[in-house]
């Protein structure tokens, strides 16, 4: 039931590239996705810290049935600016909804703080975001780099660096489902202190490392391991932070999907989540999952498609949150090491 796409990348689902742009003197960065047609969206929001642009219009209930990008960045609310750069370059393109002879691009977005974490954030009178937005357009593509690029750039976990993930699964029915992660969270996405990841029975080959969950399991375990909770750099103590934290993500598939049906993919997402990060949804995380739909595969969904589906949602979820952490590159000035550095 479980392999990959070809890429293992989120544009395994046709009809979706990825753009992203990194600045690593401030350590923070966009990533978008692009359409390349209009397609369904929904938004579900559970962590206690979110921040967004645009995500109303995605309820069911209202009006507006498709999106033509969507935005994941760096920054805090600063970063809510890189909307508007993609939105200029999707303008310049004549991409839009068309409403009373205007075209106006709709570009949902949300934000993780990564403010905190080592770069040079004197940015001077404007923050960067809204070139950067631009310029992960001119950089769409199918094929991207994972870890530390884009909205993972300065991405930190409790312990580890975070990064930009992705995976993809297709079903036995035809249909793909993928994953775009950028992994921020206050809590852990490896078993304590060891370089098992908590989504290991959800991993395909050896994708983010292979090691499966340790044995037998290390006695901090069940300790709530916080990113800034008792930590120090060198000498130095960077306290315990009660925000400062968020993992943001995207769930696409190529099935037929209503506005409601595409809310129950982002719902079911949210499940990956919390397979793959403990603690996930605390009141110090933005854990938001956007979900799309391009239809471009022409397949409605049976009740045991739907299932599948939604199950799926969860796990290739936890598979890109993994990933996004396990590809992390050091950096100078990095508050906490990457994942490859960690002892076995």
């Amino acid at each position: 039931m479980f392999r990959t796409g070809p890429r293992n990348l989120i544009t395994d689902v046709a009809g979706l590239r990825v753009g992203n742009a990194s600045d690593t003197r401030l350590k923070s960065g966009v990533t978008t996705i692009l359409c390349d047609e209009p397609a369904v969206a929904g938004v579900q929001i559970l962590g206690g810290a979110p921040g967004t642009r645009e995500t109303d219009l995605l309820e069911p209930h209202n009006s507006v049935e498709i999106v033509h990008a969507l935005v994941l960045s760096g920054g805090s609310a600063f970063g809510l600016d890189a909307a508007s750069g993609v939105q200029a370059a999707l303008r310049e393109n004549s991409v839009g909804l068309e409403v009373g002879g205007f075209r106006v691009p709709i570009v949902p977005a949300a934000i993780l703080f990564d403010l905190r974490n080592g770069g040079d954030k004197d940015w001077g009178r404007y923050p960067p975001y809204r070139d950067l937005g631009y310029e992960a357009v001119q950089a769409a593509t199918t094929d991207f780099a994972l870890g530390t690029v884009g909205a993972g750039t300065g991405a930190l976990t409790s312990g580890l660096k975070g990064g930009l993930g992705s995976a993809s699964t297709v079903l036995d029915s035809g249909i793909t489902i993928g994953a775009l992660a950028a992994v921020n969270p206050t809590g852990s996405v490896t078993i304590g202190r060891t370089r098992h990841f908590w989504a290991a029975p959800f991993e395909i080959g050896d994708e983010f490392g292979g090691l499966g969950y340790p044995s037998p399991m290390p006695d901090d375990a069940r300790k709530i391991l916080l990113k800034f909770r008792d930590r120090k750099v060198g000498d130095k103590d960077i306290g315990d932070i009660g925000g400062g934290n968020t993992t943001i993500a995207i769930i696409a598939t190529d099935a037929i999907l209503t506005k409601a049906g595409a809310k129950r993919l982002a719902i079911s997402a949210h499940d990956g989540f919390a397979r793959a990060i403990w603690p996930a949804h605390t009141p110090a995380d933005g854990d938001l999952v956007f979900a799309l739909a391009t239809g471009k595969s022409g397949i409605q969904l049976s009740p045991n498609d739907a299932i599948d589906l939604y199950a799926t949602a969860g796990a290739t979820m936890a598979r890109a949150v993994s990933r996004g952490v396990h590809a992390a590159m050091p950096a100078d000035g990095d508050l906490f090491p990457v994942w490859s550095s960690r002892l076995g």
